[in-house]
């Protein structure tokens, strides 16, 4: 799929210049696509598809969307992506603008920092937001735009039907147990790790593959450290690694720091994972907090971090094989449902966001809608491959440093090396994503009848 040079002509209405606003049923073209999943993924889906005039409806499984959850990073391309959705300013006022990663050895030393978002060159920050809170941003704007009905809520997908005319996805009432069917055109399972719809086109995957780390997370109210925008990555060996970043602007405006941390534990040997993986699982403090006790980074008090969390989940750090192919027909994949990955590059959520768009763009500019999925499939499934096998290296590539047998710090430039590779290999360039056309789509055309 080619993106044209410039967009512009073919945007006279709907430009990022000139976003979509309060206009529910204001679908002109010939397509009803079927979402399943109301996360972020699925509902950014509905908003681009909205914003080419063509009518989306989403199936969520849950009986309430409620703002669940910790925290989550927006890399520029996704925050791009949002914005020209007609989302920046709500952005602005949830999040937290991200301005350098700052790595640190086990005494808190300084081993190497590097911008980020527009500090970096970007045209677009990069924020750090609490999940839930974007999710319910999302969901706003999906019941302000495409109507109080375009979410349905309470209703599990069982199973789909394809013909040459449409699907029909057999859905379950989870309140009532009645079964139905809902019909579309086309359906997009992006309903995440687990999703039914993915399980349905490969049946016989198998399991998840664990990386033998296990991941404590949680939020905590602290004083504010560094710049204030500051996200934090330390290593002190015996492998286990903390990642920390505030989340809340309206903490940053007392002079504090709404911290989101991970804490990553080896605990195992990579291989298939013998049980269930879910991001809102409850943890125990008392599970992560040995491993982190005789901590001291100075600028941040570690196990006083742990402690003072109200609420700690566990999951543990698993992804899946790339698929040669994620979709069939008038079915296709997005997000973590195509793509699951470790979540050591902040990019889980900012992909999603990005798949939802090249999906929407795909549909306005091309005719027939199968071919139109193959196209999406094509261009997202090359990237977010060498994202989840990016992330993998990156996961394997942790230094060795600090509190290891030999106490030796880490070697010199690593963590610029790391860095620097990860850019290199995800397509994170800032040129390239400045001058980039833009993905917003034009309204698809109807078919004549």
């Amino acid at each position: 799929m080619n993106l044209p040079e410039d967009t512009s002509e073919l945007l006279p209405e709907n430009t990022p210049e000139h976003p979509p606003g309060n206009t529910a049923g204001n679908t002109a073209g010939d397509l009803h696509v079927v979402v399943v999943g109301g996360g972020i993924g699925g509902l950014t889906t509905a908003l681009s598809l909205h914003a080419a005039g063509i009518q989306a409806t989403v199936l969520e499984r849950t009986r309430r969307i409620r703002p669940l959850g910790v925290g989550v990073n927006l890399q520029p391309h996704a925050v791009r992506e949002l914005t020209e959705l007609g989302l920046g300013d709500d952005l602005a006022a949830l999040g937290v603008p991200t301005a350098e990663m700052v790595w640190v050895d086990r005494s808190g030393g300084i081993q190497h920092r590097e911008d980020l978002g527009t500090a970096r060159g970007y045209h677009w920050p990069q924020y750090s937001v609490h999940r839930g809170e974007l999710q319910m941003l999302l969901l706003a704007a999906v019941r302000e735009r495409l109507g109080r009905d375009a979410v349905r809520t309470g209703t599990a997908f069982e199973d789909v039907h394809q013909d040459e005319d449409g699907i029909r996805a057999r859905v379950r009432d989870r309140g009532t147990g009645a079964g139905t069917e809902v019909a579309g055109d086309l359906l997009v399972g992006a309903d995440g790790l687990h999703s039914a719809v993915r399980a349905r086109l490969h049946p016989d995957e198998g399991p998840l593959h664990w990386s033998g780390t296990m991941m404590w997370r949680g939020v905590t109210e602290t004083d504010a450290f560094l710049t204030g925008r500051t996200m934090i990555h330390a290593d002190a060996g015996r492998g286990a690694r903390l990642i920390a970043y505030p989340i809340g602007p309206e903490a940053a405006d007392r002079g504090r720091s709404l911290t989101n941390w991970v804490c990553m534990v080896s605990v195992a040997e990579p291989g298939p994972l013998d049980g269930s993986a879910g991001w809102d699982r409850a943890g125990r403090v008392e599970d992560v907090l040995p491993h982190f006790a005789d901590w001291d980074l100075g600028r941040l008090d570690v196990p006083g971090l742990l402690t003072g969390a109200r609420d700690v989940l566990e999951y543990p750090m698993v992804d899946r094989d790339p698929l040669p192919g994620w979709g069939d027909g008038r079915v296709t994949l997005l997000g973590d449902a195509a793509h699951p990955m470790y979540p050591v590059g902040a990019n889980g959520a900012s992909q999603a966001v990005v798949d939802a768009r090249v999906l929407a763009y795909a549909l306005a500019t091309t005719r027939d809608p199968v071919t139109a999925l193959r196209a999406y499939e094509d261009e997202r499934r090359a990237a977010t491959t060498a994202v989840v096998l990016a992330n993998r290296r990156m996961d394997r590539s942790k230094p060795k440093n600090g509190s290891g047998p030999s106490g030796a710090a880490a070697p010199d430039g690593i963590y610029a090396k790391i860095a620097t590779t990860y850019r290199n290999t995800t397509g994170n360039d800032v040129a390239e994503l400045n001058a980039r056309a833009s993905l917003h789509p034009p309204i698809r055309k109807a078919t004549p009848a």
